[in-house]
C-alpha cells in the first residue's frame, strides 16, 4: 500500500470488544486518501469482519456503480473569482455543523475499535460533523451521547416488536438526539454472499448496544410509520433510502422533514441505481421544501462538491469513516472527516466558489458515456 502523503505504523495491541482483531493499525504523518483508511483498517481485520463492513448485496455491482456514478460527473469550474475566503459551516435541520459531512450510520463498530460508536461520535464531533448513530450500535445510546458532547441524529429501524423501537426512540429523545433517521429501503435485510461464504456473524458477547440480538425489521411499515415515529418521539424524521422522485414527494406528504437518497451502501438491492444518479431527481422533485442528503460512494472532497452542486444539503459517509475508526480510533474519525472538509475547502477554491450557497448545478455535468 503508498498512500499518497504518510506511512503506516501496525501495533499489535488488541482490545475486548473487538474479538480476533490483527490489531490497530494507524496512519501517520501528512493527509492521507480515504482509500488509505480502508486499506489500512482491512489490514488489521480477519477476512470475516473485513467483508461485513466492505461487502454489498448480490454481485456488488452498486457497491461498485456508487463510486463510479460520482467518477462520471465532472466539473466545469469558474474562473478568476475571489477565493481567498472558503466557507463550510452550514445547518443541517437546523442545527450548525462545520461541514456538510455528516458520518452515516455502520452497525457493530466495536468490530472495528473497542471504543465503538462512542469513539465515532467523539471524533465527529470533534471534527465538527455530526454522527447518525445505528440501531444497532454495539454501545447504548447513553454511553453515545455522553461521548460526543453533541449533536447527533438516531438512524431508525421499526422493529416487528414495536416496543423495543418505542423504548429506543424515547431513550434517543431524553438524551439529546436532534433527528430520527428512517430507514426505509430495508423491509429485509439482504443476503451478503461474503458473509454467507464466511459464515460470519458478530461474535458472542458483541451484544446491541440498542436492541436485542436477532430483533428484525417490520416489513409490514409504510408511509404511515413517519408521522408515528415523529410522534412517539417528538422529533423530525428523515427518510434515508430514497432513490425515486415521487417516493420522496409522497415522504414529504407523510410528514418527513427530509430525504437522504440513498442505497444502503449497495447492501440491499444489486442493481439499484447509483445515489449520484438518483439525486438530481429528488432535489428536483423536492424543490426546496425539505432537505436532502445522500450517501453511497463518495470518498474525497471532490465527490462532496458534486454532491452539494446537484442540490444536496450535506452527505453522509459510512465506510472511509468505519476505515479510520479501525485504523485510529476516535482521532482517526476526527482526521478522516476533517480531511473530507479540507478536499472539499480546496475542491470550492478551484472551482471559484466561496460559499456552500454558490454550488450550483452548473458547476456539473455528466460525463460523455
Amino acid at each position: 500500500m503508498s498512500p499518497l502523503h504518510g506511512r503506516l505504523a501496525r501495533h499489535g495491541t488488541s482490545g475486548p470488544g473487538a474479538p480476533g482483531r490483527k490489531g490497530h493499525r494507524t496512519l501517520e504523518g501528512d493527509d492521507v486518501t480515504t482509500r488509505a483508511w480502508q486499506e489500512a483498517a482491512i489490514a488489521a481485520m480477519p477476512d470475516g469482519v473485513a467483508d461485513f463492513f466492505a461487502g454489498g448485496a448480490g454481485r456488488e455491482v452498486t457497491v461498485a456503480d456508487n463510486e463510479l456514478a460520482w467518477a462520471r460527473v465532472r466539473l466545469r469550474p469558474r474562473v478568476l473569482r475571489d477565493v481567498s475566503s472558503v466557507e463550510t459551516h452550514t445547518t443541517v435541520l437546523g442545527t450548525p455543523v462545520g461541514l456538510p459531512v455528516l458520518v452515516a450510520p455502520v452497525a457493530y463498530q466495536r468490530l472495528l475499535h473497542e471504543d465503538g460508536e462512542a469513539a465515532t461520535a467523539a471524533g465527529a464531533a470533534r471534527a465538527g460533523s455530526l454522527m447518525v448513530v445505528p440501531t444497532r450500535s454495539s454501545v447504548p445510546i447513553e454511553e453515545v451521547a455522553s461521548a460526543t458532547g453533541g449533536p447527533w441524529w438516531l438512524q431508525t429501524y421499526v422493529l416487528r416488536d414495536r416496543s423495543l423501537t418505542v423504548d429506543l426512540v424515547q431513550r434517543a429523545a431524553s438524551c439529546g438526539c436532534r433527528a430520527l433517521v428512517l430507514t426505509g429501503d430495508t423491509p429485509y435485510v439482504a443476503t451478503k454472499p461474503r458473509d454467507r461464504a464466511n459464515g460470519f456473524a458478530p461474535p458472542s458477547g458483541m451484544v446491541a448496544g440498542n436492541a436485542r440480538d436477532g430483533a428484525e425489521q417490520d416489513p409490514s411499515i409504510d408511509l404511515q410509520t413517519i408521522g408515528w415515529l415523529a410522534a412517539i418521539a417528538g422529533l423530525p424524521v428523515v427518510v434515508k433510502g430514497v432513490l425515486r422522485a415521487d417516493d420522496a414527494l409522497e415522504c414529504l406528504d407523510a410528514g418527513a422533514a427530509g430525504i437522504v437518497v440513498s442505497n444502503h451502501g449497495g447492501r440491499q438491492l444489486d442493481g439499484a441505481v447509483a445515489s449520484a444518479d438518483a439525486l438530481a431527481e429528488v432535489v428536483d422533485a423536492v424543490a426546496g421544501h425539505a432537505e436532502v442528503y445522500v450517501d453511497g460512494g463518495l470518498r474525497s472532497g471532490t465527490d462532496v462538491l458534486k454532491a452539494l452542486a446537484l442540490g444536496a444539503r450535506a452527505v453522509l459517509v459510512g465506510r472511509p469513516v468505519a476505515g479510520a475508526l479501525a485504523a485510529g480510533g476516535a482521532a482517526g474519525v476526527e482526521r478522516l472527516v476533517a480531511e473530507l472538509g479540507d478536499e472539499l475547502r480546496e475542491a470550492m477554491a478551484l472551482t471559484g466558489a466561496v460559499s456552500l450557497g454558490s454550488l450550483t448545478p452548473d458547476l456539473v455535468a455528466k460525463a460523455p458515456q
